[in-house]
This record gives C-alpha cells, structure tokens and sequence, in this order.
C-alpha cells in the first residue's frame, strides 16, 4: 500500500490494477516512440548483387517510393560477392535499429543448403519484413532447336539423353536450380553449362552453342520479341502478363514452379514496431499504380503480405531448393 508523508493511501483495486498496467507498459514507450519517428536519418537497403540486375531493380524501385513517403533516404547500398553471402553478412551484423536492411531474394533460400560453412543462419539472423516482387524466368531456346514446345523438348532430351546443354548465371544460382528443379522433375537428363551470369550466356544461346536457358525475363524479352529467341514456357504457377500467350511449365509438368522473388529483411532483433512499419508502408507502395506499372515492366508482380506470410515463404523456399540441391548433388565452384 502506498505511503504518503508516513500516511497509507488506499486506491480502489480497479484504480490500482489501472496503474500497475500504465507501469508495466512503461518499457514499451520508446520503442513506440522510436518506431513513431522512423526513420529520422537514412536507411541503408543493401542489395548482395551488383548495379543492373533484377535485384538492384527491385531494391531502387522500393528505396524510392519509400524515400519519398517516409521523407527520409533510403540508399541502395550493393554489396556483391561470393553469390550473395558478402551483402547478407554485412546486414547480419549490423546493428538491430531498423537502418540496414537487406534486399532478400530466392538466393538466400538457396544459399541455405547450397554453401555448408555459412557464417550465419539466415533463418535465425534475419528476420522477415515484407515480401515484395515475385518474377518468373522464361524457358527459352534457339530458335533452330527443333522442340518447338515443352513436351517436344522432353521428347527430344529423351531421345537423347546428355546431348542437351543448358545454361546457367552460374552454379547455385536460381536459373541453375530451376534447371534441376525441370530435369528432376520430367524425368531429363541435360548437361548444365555455368556462366558468370545470364548476360554471358545469352550469345552462345543465340549462337547455339548452348540450347536451353532459364533466364529472367526483363533480360530477355527483347530477344523473344525480335524472333532471336523462342520462349518455350515461363517458371510460375501462373502465365505472365509480359508473355500472356506462353505457358508455364506447369501446364505440362505438375506441380512445376520456380521463380525469383524478393523482399526486406532486417537483423535479429530488430523492433517489432519498425518491422511492423516498414511492413505497411511497403504494402501501400506495392498497391501504388506508378510502381505496379514499373514492376509489370519487368516482367513481375506485386508479393504483399505480412511479416509472417513472408517468414513461411522463405522456410518452404528453403526447403524446396534443399531438396533439389541434394537431388542434383549441386555443389560450390
């Protein structure tokens, strides 16, 4: 019971159970207070891949929209290295404040399984604020390959097992995967050719020293366009409005998806009131039509959902491509 001046004051029990609620929410009040204010400086939003690329893209279309919503910079900062894992360390151990973020992509699902000496968990390190863009790849060939179709071309690798060579951005990546992920699941062998990225591989597909690719479709549309390349199929569960009329590989072999998706993450421990914030601010901007015109220009769609919908994707992603990965025996160059 209280003491004032050496009197005991006595408080109604509701008055008293008011008061030890306000006390025990006295911690969380800066906290709020800080997610209230951020950002008050600029946010540092790391992307693990070099300028150009579909994950550079996507990272500068969001720091934008944010930039100029939160009225605060929100500066893409790449960091490219050993297939991504150089940026994700940088955010890992930075501080848990809410300005270094990491533009996540498939790669980190990937990286999970593909690398074993990691100097982190991804799952434990980073965690999840909001999904973003998801994109598919294009199954694409020269257009003097004689399948014409999905089901040709399984016909024709069956017909001739290993005498099919596909290209990858290099191992462990995600057009890699989606390759194995295709010859696992129709039952195909071909022969896996790495390059140091997709841009690389592009000539020898249009020389026809290789025959197949799983590429991104903003870096090769113009191609299809232009009859220089035949799309054979796109790697999502669903068409893409970029290709409407060509279908996805699904549609032949069940249950096939693979694509790249993105979104932000921040370290551990990170509040869960800036999380949250930066959560629905970067739905709001995904609901924008200017930015959802831009996503479409690539080729993608808008990935909205909340921090935990996100969490769920990258376990089941990691998981999928654990499989594969083992499947396929993939390891580090």
């Amino acid at each position: 019971m209280p003491v004032v001046g050496g009197a005991s004051v006595k408080f109604p029990r509701r008055t008293f159970l008011h008061l030890a609620a306000g006390a025990a929410a006295l911690p969380a009040l800066p906290r709020v207070a800080a997610a209230l204010d951020y950002p008050s400086r600029p946010v540092h939003l790391v992307s693990s891949f070099a300028a150009g690329g579909p994950n550079d893209l996507v990272a500068r279309l969001l720091g934008q929209w944010l930039s100029e919503r939160l009225g605060r910079p929100f500066v893409i900062e790449n960091r490219p290295g050993a297939g991504g894992t150089v940026g994700t360390e940088v955010v890992v151990r930075a501080s848990s404040d809410g300005y270094t973020l990491l533009q996540v992509s498939t790669s980190n699902a990937i990286h999970a399984t593909f690398y074993d000496n990691l100097s982190y968990n991804f799952i434990r390190d980073i965690v999840p604020v909001a999904s973003t863009v998801r994109m598919p790849l294009v199954m694409e060939v020269n257009p003097s390959f004689p399948a014409k179709t999905v089901p040709e071309l399984i016909a024709f690798a069956k017909a001739n097992p290993g005498k099919i060579n596909y290209a990858s951005g290099g191992n462990g990546t995600s057009v890699h995967v989606a390759g194995e992920l295709f010859k696992m699941m129709a039952g195909v062998s071909m022969v896996h050719v790495p390059y140091r990225g997709t841009a690389l591989a592009i000539p020898d597909l249009l020389g026809g020293q290789v025959q197949v690719l799983f590429d991104p479709i903003p870096a090769s549309i113009g191609y299809i366009r232009a009859g220089k390349l035949r799309a054979l199929a796109v790697t999502t569960a669903t068409r893409s409005d970029a290709l409407p009329d060509i279908p996805t590989v699904g549609e032949f072999v069940p249950s096939y998806e693979a694509s790249q998706w993105y979104g932000i993450g921040a370290p551990n421990k990170t509040p869960a009131e800036i999380i949250d914030k930066l959560n629905k601010e970067v739905n709001a901007s995904l609901n924008d039509p200017a930015l959802k015109a831009r996503v479409a220009d690539l080729g993608g769609t808008p990935l909205s959902g909340s921090p935990v919908d996100f969490g769920k994707l990258i376990a089941d992603e990691t998981e999928k491509w654990a499989k594969v990965i083992k499947f396929a025996n993939i390891k580090p160059e």
